[in-house]
Order: C-alpha cells, then sequence, then structure tokens
C-alpha cells in the first residue's frame, strides 16, 4: 500500500520519474535495514547508508537479483538503466550509473505498483551476506 495511495499507473511513467521515487524507496529499505541490524549513532549509520546507495553498490546489487527478476522487472530495469539522465554521478562510473537508475526504476515501479513485498523480498536478497 501506497503512502498517500493516489491514483498513478506506473507503467505509464518516464523511467527517470519511476528512477525520482525508487531513490526514496530504496533509500528507506537501506535506512531500515541499518536501524534494525544495529543501534548506532547517526553519523555511522549514515556512512553506511552512504556506502549502501552509491551508485557502484547498486549497481553491484543489480548483480544479486538479476536471476530473481521476471521478465517485467527486467524490463523496467533496462527501461531505467537505457535512461539518458541530464546528469551523472561525480565518483560513479557511467555503467554504475546507468545500472544504479535501473535499479531505482525498478523500486519505483514496484512501489508504484503497490508490491512491497516484492521490493522487500528483492531487498533482502541484496543485503543478504
Amino acid at each position: 500500500m501506497r503512502l498517500l495511495g493516489e491514483s498513478c499507473n506506473p507503467d505509464n511513467l518516464s523511467p527517470l520519474t519511476l528512477a525520482f521515487v525508487g531513490d526514496g524507496v530504496y533509500e528507506l529499505f537501506v535506512r531500515e535495514h541499518l536501524a534494525c541490524i544495529a543501534n548506532r549513532p547517526a553519523g555511522e549509520l549514515s556512512s553506511r547508508k552512504v556506502k549502501m546507495v552509491k551508485a557502484s553498490a547498486q549497481a553491484e546489487a543489480f548483480g544479486k537479483i538479476s536471476e530473481y527478476l521476471s521478465e517485467k522487472e527486467l524490463s523496467i530495469f533496462k527501461r531505467g538503466r537505457n535512461a539518458h539522465p541530464a546528469h551523472s554521478a561525480k565518483n560513479a562510473t557511467a555503467a554504475d550509473y546507468h545500472a544504479a537508475t535501473g535499479i531505482e526504476a525498478l523500486f519505483g515501479w514496484l512501489y508504484l505498483s503497490d508490491m512491497k513485498d516484492r521490493a522487500a523480498e528483492l531487498f533482502k536478497i541484496i543485503v543478504k551476506e
């Protein structure tokens, strides 16, 4: 269930709009994960969060979940990956930045499609040691 429940068909949104939403969704998963695994000072949590949401980490995350994605999910990832954002990350390769955009688009699409459980399932695969 989405927070506002506004009417929105995620299949009609641009991949960069999906990535815009997915950026926040993915970060919230990371923040919840970090808060629940350890009660640490906010500065340390923030540092750990940054390491998990940076483009290279999100590109690595795709490698962990790629084999578990449905055709539709993979299609959404590719739409995001192939989108041409107006800027690129300062500290990331172009490939990592595009893969991160794909991950964010996927998580945005899952959230807007009311598929929070599926997003959580994929995130658990990402953080599994």
